[in-house]
């Protein structure tokens, strides 16, 4: 999800698909797995005691030996679409790695360091859960990957994605605070053309994918607040390759640079110089990719999709320094437009802010309303839709009134001008003691 730079700061700026074993049509689960459960030779008895005509008198029938039921096994391989549960595939709870990446030049030592390894292993439950929301990232965007095309309404894309992510993690967040035990860590953006980021189907949205359009899915997964935040694009139009190809260079080039003392405002520097380098030809008209200079990389927190840092696109004087701990999603814009976005459209995004005033709130309805978002999604982002799953009707005056007063924040869609393209990728590190890991990194990027 989308960090949006501060306007005051920005004057100083310088610049494989897993191949899952479908079940065959017309066999369940329980066919598939078990076998012709259903005949397991119960009338072998009464043939005992009951011999065929013409059977020598006296002569004993040897009974047939009743065959043991197979027990159910765990299922090896994902279903399509994601049904099966991560935790069924990882039987012993341990979830993969992400790629790890040794530290190099004076954090060298940090690889081989008992301390650092003993820092390392006191945190292994936080690990596991974050690769857990890794795992289920993974499996949830192959799906979409390989699933999307031009035809797709946005909302069926939408509870496509987010209906796989409740069923890998095992909580569909329909019971009061389940949603907090793990699901989505914030709505499912689904950006198209010169809108780069924040967008998500409100009720009754009839937009339809095309195939000329530019699509960035942005996905959010978290496990007991741990939140994986991993973002591609996708488009059907070979002319755009080079503008995914920028984003896609450019966010690995952050990611190399990420690490224990590094500068942000440098890293902004390395990526905008990968982004700049690559053109695009649409129409006759050659476009230099730019970096959207006013949306950020940003650091992630438990439960807080955004948390105290950002990691610009672009160069810039910030000395702030990453640090053994950090949490960091790194994501990259490029726009054919002007590399710069505002707030534009009807909003879908939500949250609650951190430090939300304590408020004498005068309508009933946004008094409730606040009650189901506190039990429900605390400071995680949601969107509209999730609160008509949940079957809360007539609420917007209720959540405008929450915007108001400082309760609630609203996040618009970001856009650029009108036709132009935008791409993004993004995946989230931890600067580990030992090591950095990207926790998101798979086969597709």
């Amino acid at each position: 999800m989308a960090a949006q730079a501060p306007v005051d700061e920005i004057a100083q700026l310088s610049v494989s698909d897993t191949t899952a074993t479908k079940p065959k049509p017309g066999l369940d689960s329980a066919t598939a797995t078990n076998g012709n459960l259903n005949h397991d030779s119960d009338d072998s008895d009464d043939d005992a005691e009951n011999p065929a005509p013409g059977a020598e008198t006296g002569a004993v029938k040897k009974k047939k030996k009743r065959k043991p039921k197979k027990k159910k096994k765990n299922p090896t391989a994902q279903s399509d679409p994601p049904r099966v549960l991560i935790s069924q595939l990882f039987p012993n709870k341990v979830y993969p790695k992400g790629e790890e990446v040794e530290y190099v030049n004076e954090n060298r030592y940090r690889t081989t360091n008992e301390e650092k390894r003993h820092l390392d292993n006191l945190k292994n439950d936080f690990y596991n859960d974050y690769r857990h929301a890794a795992e289920a990232h993974r499996q949830t965007r192959q799906w979409a990957q390989k699933n999307i095309k031009p035809g797709w309404s946005l909302t069926d894309i939408a509870n496509g994605i987010e209906d796989s992510v409740r069923a890998l993690v095992g909580h569909q967040g329909l019971e009061e605070g389940d949603a907090l035990k793990a699901g989505m860590g914030f709505p499912t953006g689904l950006s198209l053309n010169h809108c780069a980021a924040h967008y998500n189907p409100n009720a009754g949205n009839k937009m339809v994918l095309q195939q000329d359009d530019v699509l960035k899915v942005d996905i959010g997964v978290h496990v007991n607040g741990n939140i994986v935040d991993s973002a591609f694009t996708l488009a059907f139009n070979p002319r755009y390759d080079p503008l995914l190809e920028a984003c896609k260079a450019a966010t690995n080039e952050g990611l190399k640079q990420a690490g224990i003392d590094a500068r942000l405002g440098e890293i902004g520097g390395y990526i905008q110089e990968v982004m700049e380098s690559y053109e695009v030809e649409l129409d006759g008209n050659t476009y230099q990719v730019k970096p959207i200079r006013n949306l950020n990389g940003h650091t992630i927190l438990p439960y807080n999709i955004h948390g105290g840092k950002s990691v610009p696109i672009v160069k810039s004087n910030d000395q702030t320094k990453m640090e053994e701990g950090d949490v960091f999603a790194i994501e990259t814009f490029g726009s054919t437009g002007n590399g710069y976005v505002h707030e534009e459209g009807e909003v879908s995004h939500y949250a609650k802010r951190t430090d939300a005033p304590k408020v004498d709130l005068r309508l009933s309805s946004a008094k409730s309303l606040l009650n189901v978002i506190n039990k429900n999604f605390g400071t995680l982002p949601f969107c509209r839709r999730y609160l008509d799953r949940l079957g809360q009707d007539k609420y917007l005056l209720g959540l405008n009134s929450l915007v108001a007063n400082g309760v609630v924040e609203s996040y618009p869609p970001l856009v650029d001008k009108k036709g132009s393209y935008t791409a993004q990728y993004e995946h989230t590190i931890l600067i580990r003691p030992t090591v950095k890991e990207v926790i998101s990194r798979g086969d597709d990027y």
